[in-house]
Protein backbone atom coordinates (compact mmCIF):
# COMPACT_ATOMS: atom_id res chain seq x y z
CA UNK A 1 0.00 0.00 0.00
CA UNK A 2 2.72 2.60 0.79
CA UNK A 3 4.29 1.98 -2.64
CA UNK A 4 0.91 2.42 -4.33
CA UNK A 5 0.21 5.69 -2.53
CA UNK A 6 3.59 7.08 -3.63
CA UNK A 7 2.80 6.21 -7.26
CA UNK A 8 -0.63 7.86 -7.40
CA UNK A 9 -1.03 10.82 -9.76
CA UNK A 10 -4.10 13.04 -10.34
CA UNK A 11 -6.62 11.37 -12.64
CA UNK A 12 -4.94 7.95 -12.69
CA UNK A 13 -6.82 4.65 -12.95
CA UNK A 14 -5.96 2.04 -10.31
CA UNK A 15 -5.68 -1.53 -11.65
CA UNK A 16 -5.53 -4.11 -8.87
CA UNK A 17 -6.58 -7.71 -8.18
CA UNK A 18 -10.05 -7.92 -6.74
CA UNK A 19 -8.76 -9.62 -3.59
CA UNK A 20 -6.48 -6.69 -2.64
CA UNK A 21 -8.96 -4.84 -0.48
CA UNK A 22 -6.10 -2.92 1.15
CA UNK A 23 -5.13 -1.33 -2.19
CA UNK A 24 -8.74 -0.52 -3.04
CA UNK A 25 -9.47 1.13 0.31
CA UNK A 26 -6.13 2.95 0.40
CA UNK A 27 -6.61 4.41 -3.09
CA UNK A 28 -10.18 5.49 -2.32
CA UNK A 29 -9.11 7.04 0.99
CA UNK A 30 -6.43 9.05 -0.83
CA UNK A 31 -9.03 10.07 -3.42
CA UNK A 32 -11.45 11.14 -0.69
CA UNK A 33 -8.74 13.34 0.83
CA UNK A 34 -8.00 14.81 -2.59
CA UNK A 35 -4.36 13.75 -2.48
CA UNK A 36 -4.60 12.94 -5.27
CA UNK A 37 -8.03 12.48 -6.88
CA UNK A 38 -8.14 9.33 -9.01
CA UNK A 39 -10.26 8.46 -12.05
CA UNK A 40 -11.46 5.14 -10.63
CA UNK A 41 -10.54 1.57 -9.70
CA UNK A 42 -10.47 -1.43 -12.05
CA UNK A 43 -10.51 -4.81 -10.26
CA UNK A 44 -9.10 -7.87 -12.06
CA UNK A 45 -9.34 -11.68 -11.80
CA UNK A 46 -13.13 -11.48 -11.60
CA UNK A 47 -12.87 -11.04 -7.84
CA UNK A 48 -14.61 -8.46 -5.69
CA UNK A 49 -13.96 -7.33 -2.12
CA UNK A 50 -16.38 -8.21 0.64
CA UNK A 51 -19.77 -6.43 0.25
CA UNK A 52 -19.29 -4.69 3.60
CA UNK A 53 -15.99 -3.26 2.36
CA UNK A 54 -17.62 -2.11 -0.88
CA UNK A 55 -20.37 -0.39 1.12
CA UNK A 56 -17.69 1.37 3.15
CA UNK A 57 -15.92 2.36 -0.08
CA UNK A 58 -19.15 3.84 -1.44
CA UNK A 59 -19.47 6.02 1.66
CA UNK A 60 -15.78 6.92 1.59
CA UNK A 61 -15.70 8.07 -2.04
CA UNK A 62 -19.26 8.34 -3.39
CA UNK A 63 -19.50 8.50 -7.16
CA UNK A 64 -16.02 7.09 -7.80
CA UNK A 65 -16.32 4.30 -10.39
CA UNK A 66 -15.20 0.80 -9.31
CA UNK A 67 -15.28 -1.75 -12.16
CA UNK A 68 -14.45 -5.46 -12.39
CA UNK A 69 -13.04 -7.63 -15.23
CA UNK A 70 -12.15 -11.33 -15.44
CA UNK A 71 -8.63 -11.00 -16.91
CA UNK A 72 -5.36 -10.73 -15.00
CA UNK A 73 -3.89 -7.33 -14.16
CA UNK A 74 -1.06 -7.25 -16.72
CA UNK A 75 -3.14 -8.20 -19.81
CA UNK A 76 -5.79 -5.73 -18.68
CA UNK A 77 -3.25 -2.92 -18.40
CA UNK A 78 -1.74 -3.85 -21.78
CA UNK A 79 -5.13 -3.64 -23.47
CA UNK A 80 -5.87 -0.29 -21.84
CA UNK A 81 -2.63 1.14 -23.24
CA UNK A 82 -3.87 0.38 -26.77
CA UNK A 83 -6.95 2.58 -26.35
CA UNK A 84 -7.02 5.77 -28.41
CA UNK A 85 -8.60 8.88 -26.97
CA UNK A 86 -11.10 10.63 -29.23
CA UNK A 87 -12.35 14.20 -29.07
CA UNK A 88 -16.03 14.90 -29.65
CA UNK A 89 -18.88 16.95 -28.23
CA UNK A 90 -19.39 14.38 -25.48
CA UNK A 91 -15.83 14.78 -24.12
CA UNK A 92 -15.52 18.46 -23.11
CA UNK A 93 -12.80 17.79 -20.52
CA UNK A 94 -10.62 16.15 -23.16
CA UNK A 95 -11.22 19.13 -25.43
CA UNK A 96 -10.25 21.59 -22.69
CA UNK A 97 -7.10 19.58 -21.95
CA UNK A 98 -6.17 19.49 -25.64
CA UNK A 99 -6.77 23.23 -26.01
CA UNK A 100 -4.72 23.95 -22.91
CA UNK A 101 -1.78 21.87 -24.17
CA UNK A 102 -1.98 23.46 -27.62
CA UNK A 103 -2.08 27.00 -26.23
CA UNK A 104 0.72 26.26 -23.76
CA UNK A 105 3.16 24.78 -26.26
CA UNK A 106 2.31 26.46 -29.59
CA UNK A 107 3.17 30.06 -30.47
CA UNK A 108 -0.35 30.95 -31.58
CA UNK A 109 0.51 34.54 -32.51
CA UNK A 110 3.34 33.33 -34.75
CA UNK A 111 1.10 30.68 -36.31
CA UNK A 112 -1.64 33.23 -36.97
CA UNK A 113 0.83 35.56 -38.68
CA UNK A 114 1.68 32.78 -41.15
CA UNK A 115 -1.95 32.05 -42.03
CA UNK A 116 -3.60 34.10 -44.74
CA UNK A 117 -7.31 34.32 -43.98
CA UNK A 118 -9.96 37.00 -44.43
CA UNK A 119 -10.97 38.88 -41.29
CA UNK A 120 -14.38 40.25 -40.35
CA UNK A 121 -15.35 43.29 -38.33
CA UNK A 122 -18.22 41.30 -36.83
CA UNK A 123 -17.61 39.62 -33.48
CA UNK A 124 -19.52 36.36 -33.03
CA UNK A 125 -20.07 34.79 -29.59
CA UNK A 126 -17.44 32.12 -30.28
CA UNK A 127 -14.94 34.76 -31.42
CA UNK A 128 -15.71 36.83 -28.32
CA UNK A 129 -15.19 33.91 -25.93
CA UNK A 130 -11.99 32.86 -27.71
CA UNK A 131 -10.68 36.42 -27.53
CA UNK A 132 -11.40 36.56 -23.80
CA UNK A 133 -9.39 33.41 -23.12
CA UNK A 134 -6.52 34.54 -25.34
CA UNK A 135 -6.26 37.96 -23.71
CA UNK A 136 -6.42 36.56 -20.19
CA UNK A 137 -3.66 34.04 -20.96
CA UNK A 138 -1.24 36.65 -22.30
CA UNK A 139 -0.73 38.20 -18.85
CA UNK A 140 -1.92 35.74 -16.21
CA UNK A 141 -3.55 37.17 -13.12
CA UNK A 142 -4.90 35.64 -9.92
CA UNK A 143 -8.67 35.61 -9.39
CA UNK A 144 -10.26 34.63 -6.08
CA UNK A 145 -13.48 32.60 -6.11
CA UNK A 146 -15.20 32.81 -2.69
CA UNK A 147 -17.70 30.02 -3.44
CA UNK A 148 -15.11 27.24 -3.47
CA UNK A 149 -17.49 24.46 -2.42
CA UNK A 150 -20.04 25.10 -5.20
CA UNK A 151 -20.02 22.40 -7.90
CA UNK A 152 -20.33 24.82 -10.85
CA UNK A 153 -17.44 26.91 -9.51
CA UNK A 154 -15.27 23.80 -9.13
CA UNK A 155 -16.05 22.65 -12.66
CA UNK A 156 -15.27 26.13 -14.01
CA UNK A 157 -12.05 26.19 -11.98
CA UNK A 158 -10.87 22.98 -13.63
CA UNK A 159 -11.56 24.42 -17.10
CA UNK A 160 -9.71 27.64 -16.27
CA UNK A 161 -6.72 25.75 -14.90
CA UNK A 162 -6.61 23.32 -17.82
CA UNK A 163 -6.66 26.23 -20.29
CA UNK A 164 -4.11 28.24 -18.30
CA UNK A 165 -6.45 31.24 -18.26
CA UNK A 166 -5.43 32.55 -14.83
CA UNK A 167 -4.27 31.51 -11.38
CA UNK A 168 -7.05 30.72 -8.92
CA UNK A 169 -7.69 30.94 -5.19
CA UNK A 170 -10.74 29.06 -3.88
CA UNK A 171 -12.20 30.03 -0.50
CA UNK A 172 -13.87 27.65 1.93
CA UNK A 173 -12.96 24.68 4.15
CA UNK A 174 -9.95 23.23 2.33
CA UNK A 175 -10.68 19.57 3.03
CA UNK A 176 -14.31 20.00 2.01
CA UNK A 177 -13.22 21.59 -1.29
CA UNK A 178 -10.71 18.79 -1.98
CA UNK A 179 -13.24 16.10 -1.17
CA UNK A 180 -15.95 17.70 -3.30
CA UNK A 181 -13.55 18.00 -6.23
CA UNK A 182 -12.43 14.40 -5.78
CA UNK A 183 -16.02 13.15 -5.69
CA UNK A 184 -16.69 15.04 -8.94
CA UNK A 185 -13.52 13.66 -10.53
CA UNK A 186 -12.04 17.14 -10.95
CA UNK A 187 -8.38 18.10 -10.90
CA UNK A 188 -7.88 21.42 -9.09
CA UNK A 189 -4.43 20.64 -7.71
CA UNK A 190 -3.01 23.89 -9.10
CA UNK A 191 -5.54 26.07 -7.27
CA UNK A 192 -4.71 27.75 -3.97
CA UNK A 193 -7.18 26.82 -1.20
CA UNK A 194 -7.79 29.14 1.77
CA UNK A 195 -10.25 28.77 4.63
CA UNK A 196 -11.13 32.27 5.91
CA UNK A 197 -12.08 30.83 9.29
CA UNK A 198 -8.57 29.52 9.99
CA UNK A 199 -6.37 31.60 7.67
CA UNK A 200 -3.48 33.54 9.17
CA UNK A 201 -4.69 36.49 7.08
CA UNK A 202 -7.91 36.80 9.07
CA UNK A 203 -6.42 38.89 11.89
CA UNK A 204 -4.61 41.33 9.59
CA UNK A 205 -7.74 41.66 7.44
CA UNK A 206 -9.78 42.38 10.59
CA UNK A 207 -7.42 45.23 11.52
CA UNK A 208 -7.58 46.52 7.94
CA UNK A 209 -11.37 46.41 7.77
CA UNK A 210 -11.77 47.99 11.22
CA UNK A 211 -9.55 50.89 10.13
CA UNK A 212 -11.48 51.36 6.89
CA UNK A 213 -14.86 51.29 8.64
CA UNK A 214 -13.94 53.08 11.87
CA UNK A 215 -16.13 56.02 10.81
CA UNK A 216 -19.08 53.61 11.00
CA UNK A 217 -18.15 52.50 14.51
CA UNK A 218 -16.67 49.15 13.46
CA UNK A 219 -14.20 47.77 16.01
CA UNK A 220 -11.76 44.87 15.79
CA UNK A 221 -14.10 42.25 17.30
CA UNK A 222 -16.89 42.99 14.83
CA UNK A 223 -14.40 43.20 11.96
CA UNK A 224 -12.94 39.82 12.96
CA UNK A 225 -16.38 38.27 12.48
CA UNK A 226 -17.12 40.17 9.26
CA UNK A 227 -13.92 39.15 7.46
CA UNK A 228 -14.63 35.46 8.04
CA UNK A 229 -17.38 35.86 5.41
CA UNK A 230 -15.98 34.55 2.13
CA UNK A 231 -17.02 37.61 0.10
CA UNK A 232 -15.47 40.08 2.53
CA UNK A 233 -12.34 37.93 2.81
CA UNK A 234 -12.04 37.68 -0.97
CA UNK A 235 -12.57 41.41 -1.42
CA UNK A 236 -9.84 42.18 1.12
CA UNK A 237 -7.52 39.77 -0.71
CA UNK A 238 -8.04 41.91 -3.82
CA UNK A 239 -7.63 45.16 -1.91
CA UNK A 240 -4.32 44.08 -0.35
CA UNK A 241 -2.89 42.50 -3.52
CA UNK A 242 -3.20 38.81 -2.62
CA UNK A 243 -5.46 38.49 -5.68
CA UNK A 244 -6.04 40.68 -8.72
CA UNK A 245 -9.81 40.27 -8.96
CA UNK A 246 -12.82 38.44 -7.51
CA UNK A 247 -15.85 36.65 -8.95
CA UNK A 248 -18.78 35.57 -6.77
CA UNK A 249 -22.57 35.34 -6.85
CA UNK A 250 -23.38 31.79 -7.99
CA UNK A 251 -24.92 31.13 -4.57
CA UNK A 252 -24.83 34.63 -3.05
CA UNK A 253 -27.05 37.61 -3.81
CA UNK A 254 -25.76 40.56 -5.83
CA UNK A 255 -25.86 42.70 -2.68
CA UNK A 256 -23.75 40.19 -0.73
CA UNK A 257 -21.21 40.10 -3.57
CA UNK A 258 -20.75 43.79 -4.32
CA UNK A 259 -21.40 45.44 -0.93
CA UNK A 260 -17.89 44.57 0.35
CA UNK A 261 -16.40 46.09 -2.82
CA UNK A 262 -18.37 49.31 -2.31
CA UNK A 263 -17.15 49.46 1.29
CA UNK A 264 -13.43 48.77 0.88
CA UNK A 265 -12.33 48.85 -2.78
CA UNK A 266 -14.49 51.84 -3.67
CA UNK A 267 -14.88 53.93 -6.79
CA UNK A 268 -12.10 54.90 -9.18
CA UNK A 269 -11.09 58.56 -8.88
CA UNK A 270 -12.03 59.17 -12.53
CA UNK A 271 -15.46 57.49 -12.27
CA UNK A 272 -18.63 59.12 -11.03
CA UNK A 273 -20.16 55.86 -9.84
CA UNK A 274 -20.00 52.08 -10.10
CA UNK A 275 -22.15 50.67 -12.88
CA UNK A 276 -22.43 47.48 -14.90
CA UNK A 277 -22.72 46.07 -18.40
CA UNK A 278 -23.78 42.79 -19.93
CA UNK A 279 -22.09 41.43 -23.04
CA UNK A 280 -25.04 40.14 -25.07
CA UNK A 281 -23.74 37.48 -27.45
CA UNK A 282 -26.22 37.22 -30.34
CA UNK A 283 -25.91 34.88 -33.30
CA UNK A 284 -23.71 37.18 -35.39
CA UNK A 285 -22.57 39.99 -33.08
CA UNK A 286 -21.89 41.07 -29.52
CA UNK A 287 -23.72 44.05 -28.02
CA UNK A 288 -23.00 45.83 -24.74
CA UNK A 289 -25.97 46.69 -22.48
CA UNK A 290 -25.63 49.12 -19.57
CA UNK A 291 -26.63 49.60 -16.80
CA UNK A 292 -28.73 46.50 -16.12
CA UNK A 293 -27.76 45.60 -12.55
CA UNK A 294 -26.68 48.43 -10.23
CA UNK A 295 -28.18 51.94 -10.54
CA UNK A 296 -32.00 52.14 -10.26
CA UNK A 297 -32.61 55.64 -11.65
CA UNK A 298 -29.46 57.53 -12.70
CA UNK A 299 -29.66 61.26 -13.38
CA UNK A 300 -28.32 62.79 -16.61
CA UNK A 301 -24.74 63.17 -15.36
CA UNK A 302 -24.71 59.61 -14.01
CA UNK A 303 -26.20 58.28 -17.24
CA UNK A 304 -23.42 60.00 -19.19
CA UNK A 305 -20.83 58.42 -16.89
CA UNK A 306 -22.42 54.98 -17.36
CA UNK A 307 -22.25 55.46 -21.13
CA UNK A 308 -18.60 56.53 -21.00
CA UNK A 309 -17.55 53.58 -18.80
CA UNK A 310 -19.56 51.18 -20.96
CA UNK A 311 -17.82 52.45 -24.10
CA UNK A 312 -14.43 51.97 -22.42
CA UNK A 313 -15.37 48.45 -21.34
CA UNK A 314 -16.59 47.61 -24.85
CA UNK A 315 -13.34 48.82 -26.43
CA UNK A 316 -11.31 46.93 -23.83
CA UNK A 317 -12.92 43.68 -24.99
CA UNK A 318 -12.75 44.24 -28.73
CA UNK A 319 -16.19 45.75 -29.38
CA UNK A 320 -15.96 49.04 -31.28
CA UNK A 321 -18.11 51.48 -29.27
CA UNK A 322 -21.00 53.18 -31.05
CA UNK A 323 -23.26 54.45 -28.29
CA UNK A 324 -27.05 54.60 -28.37
CA UNK A 325 -28.69 56.51 -25.50
CA UNK A 326 -32.04 54.74 -25.43
CA UNK A 327 -35.44 56.30 -24.86
CA UNK A 328 -39.04 55.87 -26.01
CA UNK A 329 -38.44 58.73 -28.46
CA UNK A 330 -35.98 59.15 -31.33
CA UNK A 331 -34.30 62.47 -32.10
CA UNK A 332 -36.52 65.49 -31.55
CA UNK A 333 -39.80 63.61 -31.98
CA UNK A 334 -40.74 63.46 -28.30
CA UNK A 335 -40.62 65.42 -25.07
CA UNK A 336 -41.03 64.86 -21.36
CA UNK A 337 -38.81 64.49 -18.30
CA UNK A 338 -37.54 61.02 -19.22
CA UNK A 339 -36.63 62.05 -22.76
CA UNK A 340 -34.99 65.26 -21.57
CA UNK A 341 -32.82 63.30 -19.13
CA UNK A 342 -31.48 61.17 -21.98
CA UNK A 343 -31.03 64.23 -24.20
CA UNK A 344 -29.06 66.01 -21.46
CA UNK A 345 -26.94 62.90 -20.81
CA UNK A 346 -26.10 62.71 -24.52
CA UNK A 347 -25.04 66.37 -24.48
CA UNK A 348 -22.80 65.82 -21.43
CA UNK A 349 -21.18 62.76 -23.01
CA UNK A 350 -20.46 64.63 -26.26
CA UNK A 351 -18.84 67.44 -24.30
CA UNK A 352 -16.68 65.04 -22.29
CA UNK A 353 -15.73 62.76 -25.19
CA UNK A 354 -16.35 64.40 -28.58
CA UNK A 355 -14.40 61.56 -30.21
CA UNK A 356 -17.01 58.93 -29.29
CA UNK A 357 -19.87 58.30 -31.76
CA UNK A 358 -23.10 58.72 -29.77
CA UNK A 359 -26.77 59.16 -30.64
CA UNK A 360 -29.61 60.01 -28.32
CA UNK A 361 -32.36 59.95 -27.52
CA UNK A 362 -33.01 56.97 -29.78
CA UNK A 363 -35.36 53.99 -29.71
CA UNK A 364 -33.99 50.45 -29.63
CA UNK A 365 -35.19 49.49 -33.12
CA UNK A 366 -33.62 52.59 -34.67
CA UNK A 367 -30.39 51.86 -32.81
CA UNK A 368 -29.85 48.31 -34.09
CA UNK A 369 -31.89 47.91 -37.29
CA UNK A 370 -30.49 49.72 -40.40
CA UNK A 371 -33.82 49.86 -42.26
CA UNK A 372 -35.56 51.55 -39.32
CA UNK A 373 -32.59 53.87 -38.81
CA UNK A 374 -32.71 54.96 -42.45
CA UNK A 375 -36.25 56.21 -41.87
CA UNK A 376 -35.95 57.71 -38.39
CA UNK A 377 -32.36 59.04 -38.36
CA UNK A 378 -30.89 59.04 -41.88
CA UNK A 379 -27.19 59.88 -42.00
CA UNK A 380 -26.48 58.97 -38.37
CA UNK A 381 -23.12 57.35 -37.58
CA UNK A 382 -24.72 55.27 -34.84
CA UNK A 383 -28.33 54.54 -35.79
CA UNK A 384 -28.74 51.04 -37.18
CA UNK A 385 -25.28 49.94 -36.08
CA UNK A 386 -25.07 50.72 -32.37
CA UNK A 387 -22.92 48.37 -30.28
CA UNK A 388 -23.26 49.99 -26.83
CA UNK A 389 -26.86 50.46 -25.70
CA UNK A 390 -27.46 52.58 -22.61
CA UNK A 391 -30.82 52.20 -20.88
CA UNK A 392 -32.41 55.14 -19.04
CA UNK A 393 -33.03 53.19 -15.82
CA UNK A 394 -32.54 49.81 -14.17
CA UNK A 395 -36.13 48.71 -14.68
CA UNK A 396 -35.81 49.04 -18.46
CA UNK A 397 -32.30 47.64 -18.70
CA UNK A 398 -32.76 44.60 -16.48
CA UNK A 399 -35.98 43.50 -18.14
CA UNK A 400 -34.64 44.10 -21.66
CA UNK A 401 -31.50 42.02 -21.19
CA UNK A 402 -33.55 39.16 -19.74
CA UNK A 403 -36.10 39.39 -22.56
CA UNK A 404 -33.36 39.25 -25.21
CA UNK A 405 -31.57 36.46 -23.36
CA UNK A 406 -34.65 34.26 -23.08
CA UNK A 407 -36.55 35.13 -26.26
CA UNK A 408 -33.66 35.52 -28.71
CA UNK A 409 -31.46 32.81 -27.19
CA UNK A 410 -28.63 35.27 -26.54
CA UNK A 411 -25.76 34.44 -24.20
CA UNK A 412 -25.60 37.12 -21.50
CA UNK A 413 -22.13 37.51 -19.97
CA UNK A 414 -22.20 39.62 -16.82
CA UNK A 415 -22.96 41.74 -15.03
CA UNK A 416 -19.46 43.16 -15.46
CA UNK A 417 -18.88 45.90 -12.91
CA UNK A 418 -17.09 49.06 -14.00
CA UNK A 419 -15.88 52.04 -12.03
CA UNK A 420 -14.27 50.12 -9.14
CA UNK A 421 -10.57 50.61 -8.43
CA UNK A 422 -10.02 46.85 -8.72
CA UNK A 423 -12.20 44.28 -10.52
CA UNK A 424 -14.98 42.49 -8.65
CA UNK A 425 -17.72 40.83 -10.68
CA UNK A 426 -21.06 39.27 -9.88
CA UNK A 427 -22.58 36.06 -11.22
CA UNK A 428 -26.21 35.19 -11.71
CA UNK A 429 -27.33 32.50 -9.28
CA UNK A 430 -28.41 30.56 -12.36
CA UNK A 431 -24.96 30.87 -13.95
CA UNK A 432 -23.74 27.91 -15.98
CA UNK A 433 -20.16 26.65 -15.90
CA UNK A 434 -19.32 28.47 -19.14
CA UNK A 435 -20.80 31.69 -17.73
CA UNK A 436 -18.42 31.43 -14.78
CA UNK A 437 -15.46 30.71 -17.06
CA UNK A 438 -16.27 33.78 -19.18
CA UNK A 439 -16.76 36.06 -16.16
CA UNK A 440 -13.48 34.96 -14.59
CA UNK A 441 -11.69 35.57 -17.90
CA UNK A 442 -13.25 39.05 -18.11
CA UNK A 443 -12.11 39.76 -14.55
CA UNK A 444 -8.57 38.63 -15.36
CA UNK A 445 -8.49 40.94 -18.40
CA UNK A 446 -9.82 43.85 -16.32
CA UNK A 447 -7.05 43.19 -13.79
CA UNK A 448 -4.44 43.65 -16.53
CA UNK A 449 -5.27 47.36 -16.66
CA UNK A 450 -3.23 49.73 -14.44
CA UNK A 451 -4.92 50.56 -11.14
CA UNK A 452 -5.89 54.26 -11.17
CA UNK A 453 -4.44 56.44 -8.44
CA UNK A 454 -6.22 59.09 -6.45
CA UNK A 455 -8.41 59.51 -3.43
CA UNK A 456 -10.81 56.74 -2.54
CA UNK A 457 -14.47 57.61 -2.87
CA UNK A 458 -17.33 55.42 -1.66
CA UNK A 459 -20.08 54.52 -4.11
CA UNK A 460 -22.94 56.98 -3.91
CA UNK A 461 -25.97 55.28 -2.43
CA UNK A 462 -24.00 52.28 -1.20
CA UNK A 463 -24.51 53.19 2.48
CA UNK A 464 -20.71 53.14 2.91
Amino acid sequence: LPNLLKALTPGCLIIAPGDRADLVMGALAAHSAGSPPIAGVLLTLGLRPDPDLMALAARLAPGTPVLSVRENSFPTAARLFTLEGRLNAATPRKAETALGLFERHVDVARLRSLVSAPSSVRVTPMMFEHGLIERARTDRRRVVLPEGTEERVLRAAEVLLRRGVCDLTLLGPSEQIRRKAADLGLDIADAELIDPQTSELRESFAHRYAALRAHKGVGFDLAHDVVSDVNYFGTLMVLDGFADGMVSGSVHSTAATIRPAFEVIRTRPDAGLVSSVFFMCLADRVLVYGDCAVNPDPDAAQLADIALRSAETAAQFGVEPRIAMLSYSTGASGSGADVEKVREATKILRERRPDLPVEGPIQYDAAVEPTVAATKLPGSQVAGQATVLIFPDLNTGNNTYKAVQRSAGAIAVGPVLQGLRKPVNDLSRGALVQDIVNTVAITAVQAQQPTPTGADRPQKGSRS
